[in-house]
């Protein structure tokens, strides 16, 4: 598939014709628009595009997307894998190592074999951007898109609805989420605790580079409905310091605090102990950056699929689902939190999700 040229999707705008394609964060301070992709274990792929226009998410195409079978999916952890991993972050946290962790599992499923070609002889069948046009469908999210870089191991379809930083000029903000339910009724004091402290991670990670006293917190706990849940947000905001740029930012937020846990560096520790395989771009950042206008926007890469092509038998499609654990968690309701995050969104990768009668397909 490596016919299919580079290109993004992100707010309403399409991005081609690819002119760089750089690890170094600092590009992102100098010209033009990037498109920005970054693994959770700190893989940056920043790719620049010399043409940007308003193109709206096309409405999909019979043939362009041919997912897995709903029953092909596999998963990094099984159930009483990841219930034990929630009894054994409880440990932690009762041992006073740690204040949450989030537990993250990996699902994947092989991609449909040769894919056919179009009557026009375009390749068909596993174009993350035909996936793109079945999430925002099926699916809608306020950061979805598309990063389409197949020479360099990058094929992302994302319908986050997180942010991982918004920036105007010196104005940076964050609105992490951490709370889940089928409806308002189901979030719990646990909850609600749950974001209050993740809200003062995201805190002190943007006061290591924004101006003293610049750091405050105009929302706290909002109820988002999001399309089959709902999802306490927060929003926290600052003024960037004159000495820090795109290198300084990220080093200190990354990874998203909502995805790691508290303390950060405890979580992490505990995250590589118990999660099986690396997260990729699931749980990083995903987005877009207007150099030439100071302004960004970066998602946290949850509820994302990617594309792993050179996986052993073959290409794979792969998702991510988790949930943060504090010490009022109970196991099996935290394993039905990432089913509950996964349904939806396999199916519709899968094109058996239902929309208004019809299939989508």
């Amino acid at each position: 598939m490596h016919d299919l040229p580079p290109m993004a999707r992100f707010g309403g705008l399409l991005a081609t014709d690819l002119r760089d394609v750089t690890s170094d964060a600092s590009a992102l301070d100098s010209t033009g628009f990037w498109a920005v992709a970054a693994d959770f274990e700190g893989r940056l792929i920043c790719a620049r595009f010399g043409d940007v226009r308003p193109d709206p998410v096309p409405a999909p195409v019979p043939g362009a997307w041919r997912g897995p079978a709903t029953d092909a999916w596999t998963s990094s952890l099984d159930r009483a894998g990841y219930v034990a991993g929630v009894r054994r972050i409880r440990e932690h946290i009762a041992a006073g190592e740690v204040y949450q962790a989030n537990l993250c599992r990996v699902m994947s499923a092989p991609l449909p074999g040769p894919p056919p070609r179009s009557a026009g002889g375009t390749p068909t069948g596993a174009d993350v951007d035909a996936l793109t046009a079945l999430l925002a469908r099926g699916n809608p999210a306020p950061y979805a898109g598309t990063i389409r870089l197949p020479a360099h191991g990058v094929e992302i379809a994302t319908a986050s609805p997180e942010l991982y930083l918004r920036r105007r000029g010196r104005h940076v903000e964050s609105g992490p989420i951490k709370g889940t339910g089928r409806t308002a009724a189901d979030l719990l004091e646990k909850d609600h605790a749950e974001n209050v402290m993740i809200v003062d991670l995201v805190r002190n990670d943007l006061g290591r580079v924004c101006a003293t006293g610049s750091v405050t917190v105009p929302e706290l706990c909002a109820v988002e409905e999001h399309p089959g849940l709902v999802h306490l947000v927060s929003t926290v905001s600052g003024e960037l310091a004159e000495d820090a740029g795109w290198p300084e930012l990220l080093a200190a937020t990354f990874p998203p605090g909502s995805v790691t846990g508290a303390p950060k560096s405890s979580a992490l520790r505990i995250i590589r102990a118990l999660e099986t395989v690396p997260r990729g771009p699931y749980c990083g950042g995903i987005g877009w950056v207007d150099a030439d206008r100071a302004a960004a926007e970066l998602a946290v890469g949850i509820r994302t699929f990617w594309i792993d092509r050179e996986a052993p038998g073959g290409p794979r499609l792969l998702f991510g689902t988790g949930a943060g654990i504090t010490w009022g968690s109970d196991p099996e309701r935290e394993w039905a939190e990432t089913e509950l995050k996964a349904a939806r969104l396999l199916a519709v990768a899968s094109g058996t999700y239902q929309v208004s009668g019809g299939t989508v397909r």
